[in-house]
């Protein structure tokens, strides 16, 4: 019995020594974390009190919009539209399935929009954004700082065939504009993306037409040869990259494009 009682003072004591200035330990943090001032968010909802907290909130609510439509307005808006469709084309008239792959063409069609656009954005960095930022423009001013620049590029890319503006103005039944400050901009994006499909599709049709001729040859030399059952795709699409290496296609169709913008 002794040798019992002096095994439990020798391992016991000392586990319940050490659970106990454990627990007082853990008490005085516990009493520390009551101590500091942790700061508390409230987040809540009230009816505004003025009319310059309901223009802030519609303001808010505006800018969000704007956030949500700013991949489109970046598709419809700009150089991206007509660059996107032309490298498509170039990639069926190629007889190309995966390579490029899709993000890569859209990666090169979108820095080449920023490099397009790089003079219209500069303006209105330079126009809009600084002087809102030092306080010298409202936020309505601002916005139309911001749409002068990019209202100019659509309007300059039409290179004065304005059929378009004329459709969606006499759809609008309004009166005919006298110049560009006349047209709203919700006739002006929609005659702008029309004028960019239109072009677009001109641009794909002369890629097209070298490509169609080899496509033919190839056509007529297997038949003539009695080998029906062959794809001339397969035959023709080596002798097509063979043909746009050659002539350095990507650089003379991207020097192409930039002299399509105006």
């Amino acid at each position: 019995m002794g040798k019992k009682i002096l095994f439990f003072l020798v391992f016991f004591v000392p586990v319940f020594s050490g659970t106990a200035v454990f627990a007082q330990s853990s008490l005085d943090r516990r009493t520390e974390s009551e101590n500091l001032a942790i700061p508390f968010v409230d987040m809540t909802v009230r009816s505004p009190q003025n009319n310059q907290e309901t223009a802030l909130s519609i303001q808010l609510i505006l800018l969000l919009a704007v956030i949500t439509l700013s991949p489109s307005i970046v598709v419809l808006m700009t150089s991206f539209l007509r660059l996107a469709i032309v490298f498509d084309f170039i990639k069926r008239a190629l007889s190309l399935q995966s390579a490029p792959p899709n993000q890569v063409v859209m990666g090169i069609a979108l820095f080449l929009s920023l490099f397009i656009m790089w003079p219209t954005l500069s303006e209105i960095y330079e126009k809009a954004y600084v002087p809102y930022t030092e306080g010298e423009l409202t936020t309505a001013e601002m916005i139309d700082e911001a749409e002068s620049p990019i209202r100019l590029f659509m309007y300059r890319q039409m290179a004065g065939n304005h059929d378009n503006i004329a459709l969606f103005m006499r759809m609008g039944n309004l009166p005919k504009p006298n110049n560009l400050s006349d047209v709203p901009t919700h006739v002006l994006i929609p005659a702008f993306i029309l004028n960019e499909l239109t072009v677009a599709f001109k641009i794909g049709i002369l890629i097209f037409l070298p490509f169609i001729v080899i496509d033919l040859i190839v056509a007529s030399i297997l038949m003539s040869m009695g080998m029906i059952m062959l794809p001339p795709v397969m035959i023709s699409m080596p002798f097509k990259i063979a043909l746009f290496v050659m002539v350095d296609g990507w650089t003379l169709l991207t020097q192409q494009l930039m002299i399509s913008f105006r």
